[in-house]
């Protein structure tokens, strides 16, 4: 099966950001990859003036919203580290089980990848996360924000947009809906940058991709010289 891969423009947030750009991201492709049986909510971003639209689906909204949480955890124990999230659209096939493998399998058909890179050295906000304000002593300071405030609104406009005419342009390798019962969207997942540790050291963005197959986190243990491999199934 092809598999369309659409790689966002890269945008450079401060902590305080993270949350509203990536509902607003990920929501627009879920969106746009909606089966029909949706409410759509418009949402108007409370730093941005920017409004886009969700599939108005609590089940939607709660998956982004924790996996969006998780990376944001991520990020404050990894600062300074340019990063990306996928949001994968799939089919699901049945094939023959053996002992090593499922007989469900996730054939792939598109993959957007959201490009960040967060500024740390402005992080200076409170608990409440986007709500929050960030003050800078300064005139020079605040014109400084204002101007940078603007050029990722314009920004996050250019990768609305880069979403909205790859949907238009690439349509001949979707497939057939799904026959799934309430489904509103696609069946999804969204990947997020995770560490395993292999010999003592951590390995960057190991996948954090569901699937039915179990996952392993290898770790290597010297014990009296001797090497020994611990799997752990989550």
């Amino acid at each position: 099966m092809n598999c369309e891969v659409c790689q966002l423009k890269e945008l450079e947030l401060e902590h305080f950001e993270i949350r509203e750009v990536l509902r607003c991201i990920l929501h627009t492709i879920v969106f746009h990859r909606a089966l029909g049986l949706v409410r759509p909510k418009d949402v108007d971003l409370e730093l941005f003036d920017v409004t886009y639209v969700q599939c108005g689906e609590a089940e939607v909204e709660s998956k982004i919203d924790d996996k969006i949480e998780q990376f944001i955890c991520w990020v404050e124990k990894h600062p300074n580290k340019k990063s990306q999230i996928c949001l994968s659209f799939y089919e699901v096939k049945n094939k023959q089980a053996s002992w090593f493998s499922n007989k469900v399998e996730r054939l792939y058909w598109e993959q957007w990848y959201i490009n960040v890179n967060v500024a740390q050295h402005l992080k200076a906000h409170s608990s409440k996360g986007h709500h929050s304000k960030v003050v800078d002593p300064g005139e020079g300071a605040l014109e400084d924000r204002n101007a940078r405030s603007t050029a990722l609104e314009a920004s996050l406009r250019e990768v609305l947009f880069q979403i909205i005419k790859f949907v238009n342009e690439k349509k001949d390798h979707v497939p057939p809906i799904p026959n799934l019962e309430g489904a509103i969207s696609f069946p999804h997942e969204i990947t997020i940058p995770r560490f395993c540790v292999w010999d003592g050291h951590d390995q960057e963005n190991a996948p954090d991709r569901a699937s039915n197959n179990a996952k392993l986190i290898v770790r290597v243990c010297r014990e009296a010289g001797n090497m020994t491999l611990k799997n752990a199934t989550y």
